[in-house]
């Protein structure tokens, strides 16, 4: 045999993957047979304790911790039975396969099936973890009855005797290779019963899908469910909270109130639903997906009904649909009020935008008028300067004159002053205004003045 490998290297995840497709292979359960199912939520329960409690079993003791790597795991029982232990994100499954006691098939009436479980005494009790789903399934053989209805009510009879005469829910499996009936029932013990009726002739590899889609098909159910009570629960913050932003988007009409005001109720409003959307997502999601699941179980059963009884699969949409309807209802309603705060918020945004430019327009006008007033003020006072500055210099000047005089030079100091003031008074604008062009202003704009600073753009 050739064993020469001519392939790239592998993708870590390559085996693994490969083998998840044999990850949980059906049991093999010779009939007849009873299995008792046990689902329990593992938040908060390590492998560690999963693993602890399986060694309680008899000849386990010598489990590792290596064994319990690939979330599957069958073990030999003495008197041939067999344990298989699941572990899946939310809840982990425990399945115990043994023999059908005496007594226990369709001559019974309500068989104690829970009191022939050969488990160690305590067992089931000190599973860790909090039970979800608990089913204990008998698969009977008998002989099934020709499609006609008198013959099918003469299987009927024994088989819902074996209930204690309820109303149960039955239908033939895979197209008739079998009858399935249950009542969806819980007992003092915990339990529900199913009834699995089968023809000598049944394999068991058969009997082991046929036990495996039933139990899934109500282990999924009750998880799907679990998304019904969070979704009642969060029904009155829902209508609490479209009230509220419907009475905050009518007051974004009324241009009198308070901007913070309304911004701070909408954030406030905002967190509210973004954490009951952080907190149920999840929840919601996994029931979508247990839903769809359910579904397609269901079709794997490939039922036929048995006249005037309801099929498993109708029973289950009926009693099923209402509920994830109610799920969906509020998923929508969560997501639509997200979206409806996004809006109104963008609304609250413009309007503040709005107001704010208003604010800009009215500061930028005050800003003008100072600066004209500014202006105004400054060329007056120029305008004084320029007097003041040439009072001084005539004064000075007219000392000069009084000085040469009294000097014997031949000098009227008044008439010469009084000549010099249009002079003094030019030379005094025209060094102001030198010194103005120097410094890169003007009196006016384009005339020598300081120029008004233009406004910021926008």
């Amino acid at each position: 045999m050739n064993n020469h490998r001519d392939l790239p290297p592998d993708d870590p995840l390559r085996q693994a993957l490969h083998d998840e497709v044999h990850a949980r292979p059906s049991a093999l359960i010779p009939l007849p047979a009873l299995i008792a199912f046990v689902a329990v939520l593992n938040d908060g329960v390590d492998r560690a304790q999963e693993l602890e409690h399986l060694r309680r079993l008899p000849g386990q003791a010598d489990l590792q911790a290596s064994d319990l790597n690939n979330h599957f795991l069958r073990l030999q029982l003495p008197d041939g039975r067999t344990l298989k232990w699941e572990r899946h994100t939310e809840f982990t499954r425990y399945s115990l396969v043994q023999p059908l006691p005496e007594g226990m098939g369709l001559g019974a009436s309500e068989p104690a099936l829970h009191g022939t479980l050969a488990l160690p005494p305590g067992w089931l009790n000190g599973i860790p973890g909090r039970t979800v789903a608990a089913i204990l399934l008998a698969m009977v053989v008998a002989d099934l009855p020709e499609q006609t209805a008198d013959a099918q009510a003469r299987l009927m009879r024994p088989a819902q005797h074996w209930f204690g005469d309820r109303t149960v829910v039955a239908s033939q499996l895979g197209g008739g290779h079998s009858w399935a009936v249950t009542d969806f029932r819980l007992r003092a013990s915990g339990f529900e019963h199913m009834l699995v009726v089968a023809p000598p002739d049944t394999s068991a590899s058969r009997a082991g899908r046929i036990s495996q889609r039933l139990l899934e098909l109500e282990t999924y159910r009750l998880m799907a469910l679990r998304g019904l009570p969070v979704a009642k629960a969060l029904s009155p913050m829902l209508a609490e909270a479209e009230a509220r932003l419907a009475a905050i988007t009518a007051q974004l009409e009324h241009k009198s109130l308070n901007e913070q005001d309304l911004l701070d109720q909408l954030v406030a409003l905002a967190a509210r639903v973004e954490r009951a959307t952080a907190e149920h997502t999840y929840r919601f999601a996994a029931t979508r997906a247990y839903d769809a699941l359910v579904a397609q179980r269901i079709g794997e059963l490939r039922e036929r009904p048995i006249p005037g009884t309801q099929t498993v699969g109708e029973f289950m949409r009926r009693r099923l649909s209402p509920a994830m309807a109610t799920v969906a209802a509020s998923e929508g309603r969560l997501g639509s009020l997200s979206e409806r705060i996004t809006r109104t918020s963008a609304l609250l945004r413009t309007r503040v935008d709005i107001a704010t430019e208003a604010q800009n327009q009215e500061l930028l006008a005050k800003l003008t008028r100072g600066q004209e007033l500014q202006l105004q003020l400054q060329t007056t006072v120029e305008g004084l300067s320029i007097a003041a500055i040439s009072y001084y210099v005539i004064s000075l000047l007219l000392y000069v004159g009084k000085g040469a005089k009294a000097a014997g030079l031949p000098v009227h100091p008044e008439m010469a002053a009084a000549a010099l003031v249009p002079l003094v008074l030019w030379a005094t604008w025209r060094t102001t205004r030198k010194i103005h062009e120097k410094l890169g202003g003007s009196l006016h704009p384009g005339q020598g003045g300081v120029k008004p600073p233009a406004p910021p753009a926008g």
